[in-house]
Parts: C-alpha cells; sequence; structure tokens
C-alpha cells in the first residue's frame, strides 16, 4: 500500500465504533482518497460525518468491494458475523482487512496487532489483520516495556469496563435502565426497560460476566485476555488470569494489573520503564479515571505500587477509552503502519 491517497471501505459506519474511526480518521489526517461506507440493511440511507463531509451509508455489498485498499471491520465488543460473511471477498477484491472483531484474532495465520507493541507481525498478514480485545490492548500497551526489559512471569488482572463496549445497545440499555429506575421511584412502578442486552441490571450495579462462561468457569471475555496477550506477547507460558467486569460506566475501561517480573528490579526501576512506554501516560503521585480519559487516545497507568511481600511483583491501575485506543485508534495505527 504505497499510493499517495488510500481508498477506504469501512463495514459497520453506523455503530459506535463505526464512527470513532471515521473520527479518527479526520483528526490524523489519514491519506484517505475514496471512502465507501457499510451498515446492516436497517442502517442502510442513514448520514454520517466523516470530517466536514456528510456521506451516505449504503448496505454491505460485496459487488462494491473492488477499488478499496483497506477495508475496516468495525465489529464492538465480542460480536461476530460480518467479516466471517464478507471478509474473503474483500481480501479478493484486492484490499487488506482490518477487523475490530473478535472472529480472527487466534487464528493461526492472522496476525493480532497492537502497534506500540508487536507491529513487526502487521506485515505478515495474508490479507487480513485482526485488532485485539479493548481490554487486552490497553494491558498490552502498558506491560510492553516492561515485558521486554524484565520479563514477565504471571499478570493477574480484573477488570472494570464501560457499557460501550457492548455497542450502542450497551449505552442505551443502561441510560434506559437509569431513567425508568428514576420513573419508577416517582411513579412507584417497575422498570419499563424491555431491551436487555446484560445477563443482569447494570445501572447501580456491577456484573462479573461478559460474555458466556465457559472451560473452568472462566468468562469468553477472560479468556481472550488469557490468549490474546499471549500471542501478541509471542509467549505462551505467560500464565495470565483475567476476572472481566461490566459496570455502570458509559465510555473508558479500567483495570487492576497485578504482575510478577522475571528479573529482580526496584519499584523506580518499573516506574522508569513506564514513563518511558510508547502510547502511555504515566502519573506517579495521582490517578485516572474513566471520565477524565475518554476522548484520548493514550493508556494512562497510575497507582503503580510494589507488592510488600513479593520483591518482583507489582500492582498498578490502568485505563483507557474503549471505543478509541480500544478498538478505533489502534485499527486506524494499524493502518498507518501499512504506509510505511
Amino acid at each position: 500500500m504505497i499510493r499517495k491517497k488510500v481508498n477506504i471501505g469501512l463495514v459497520g459506519a453506523t455503530g459506535l465504533v463505526g464512527q470513532c474511526i471515521l473520527r479518527v480518521l479526520a483528526e490524523r489526517r489519514f491519506p484517505a482518497g475514496n471512502i465507501k461506507l457499510w451498515a446492516s440493511a436497517r442502517s442502510a440511507g442513514k448520514k454520517v460525518q466523516y470530517g466536514r463531509k456528510v456521506c451516505r451509508v449504503n448496505e454491505i455489498d460485496p459487488d462494491e468491494f473492488p477499488g478499496c485498499d483497506l477495508i475496516f471491520f468495525a465489529g464492538t465488543e465480542g460480536e461476530k458475523g460480518a467479516s466471517r460473511i464478507f471478509s474473503e471477498a474483500a481480501i479478493r477484491a484486492g484490499a487488506v482487512v482490518i477487523d475490530n472483531g473478535s472472529d480472527y484474532r487466534m487464528d493461526q495465520g492472522v496476525p493480532l496487532v497492537v502497534p506500540e507493541v508487536n507491529p513487526g507481525d502487521a506485515f505478515k498478514h495474508k490479507g487480513l489483520i485482526a485488532n485485539p480485545n479493548c481490554s487486552t490492548i490497553q494491558m498490552a500497551v502498558a506491560l510492553n516495556l516492561i515485558h521486554r526489559k524484565l520479563g514477565l512471569k504471571r499478570i493477574v488482572v480484573s477488570t472494570y469496563q464501560a457499557v460501550s463496549g457492548a455497542g450502542r445497545q450497551g449505552t442505551q440499555t443502561l441510560e434506559s435502565e437509569i431513567k425508568d429506575q428514576s420513573f419508577g421511584k416517582a411513579q412507584g412502578k417497575k422498570t419499563r426497560t424491555k431491551k436487555i442486552i446484560f445477563p443482569r441490571q447494570i445501572a447501580q450495579n456491577v456484573i462479573p460476566q461478559i460474555s458466556d462462561f465457559s472451560e473452568l468457569g472462566f468468562s469468553g471475555e477472560e479468556w481472550k485476555m488469557v490468549k490474546e496477550t499471549q500471542k501478541i506477547f509471542h509467549d505462551k507460558k505467560l500464565a495470565v488470569n483475567a476476572t472481566t467486569v461490566r459496570v455502570p460506566v458509559d465510555t473508558g475501561h479500567s483495570e487492576s494489573v497485578y504482575f510478577e517480573t522475571r528479573e529482580k528490579a526496584g519499584l523506580g526501576v518499573v516506574e522508569k520503564l513506564l514513563a518511558k512506554s510508547p502510547g502511555v501516560v504515566f502519573s506517579k503521585n495521582s490517578y485516572h479515571t474513566p471520565l477524565e480519559i475518554a476522548g484520548k487516545d493514550e493508556v494512562f497507568v497510575s497507582r503503580l505500587r510494589p507488592d510488600p511481600f513479593d520483591p518482583q511483583a507489582f500492582v498498578m491501575w490502568v485505563a483507557a477509552d474503549n471505543l478509541r485506543k480500544g478498538a478505533a485508534t489502534n485499527a486506524v495505527q494499524i493502518a498507518e503502519l501499512l504506509l510505511k
């Protein structure tokens, strides 16, 4: 991909991630030529903003793929379907596919790329590059330099994931439940929320389940963090234990990350590694919350402290905008790698 202008396609243009990809492309001044936007039949005909332009969204049609150099598939957290159905046609049409969904992440021949961590993997693609899970991305960015310099032996992570990770229906569900609760208290009636996409009420609650439970009682989201982290770091022996939790926050995933290093290092060494880690904003004396970092592309690390019982273990707080660095920005950064 060496053209001055890159012809782009985007599948899922009306969803939260698709809309964010368009914003990030415009903000980063990606050298886009023609742009084609697609969505499901129910969203066809809608208009979306791309920079200063207003563009029409069409129903997905593989016959429109030719001419595109690059096609983004903007699936949300755990979403499957569109890329499985249409990505092969896109590749045959001559496009490189960057897939934000979970369909191909663990396929052996598909690179799983976080540009700050394993950029070289992007050039091993056979037409398709996978974007990792949002929670995996921010943890990998935060731990990248520590893993390179000190080696990682074990990671124990607990996540606090925003409802926007489940797409527009996730944010609408939280909004609806909050309104219904207010209405119910005022009128003495039960809530009116009809469309439930989470396993329990999310308003005024936390849910220790994201996707279905599977082997050993772990959820699919938890196994994603295990297997994707090992693949990105090229280390199948890296022990990762994850607990993923949905919280009533609109945007921004947070994580408590406990990690053990293979080499001994004091707190000062780890602080210096985080301070110079690509894509990381490290704070030594304060901390970051989802509300404060929404709309930003960096991964924010704070509350670093040693394990008082293990000289080779530390714990830190990691926050990032799940729609940007956790999805759209990472995908656009992959596209920027291909330009080089």
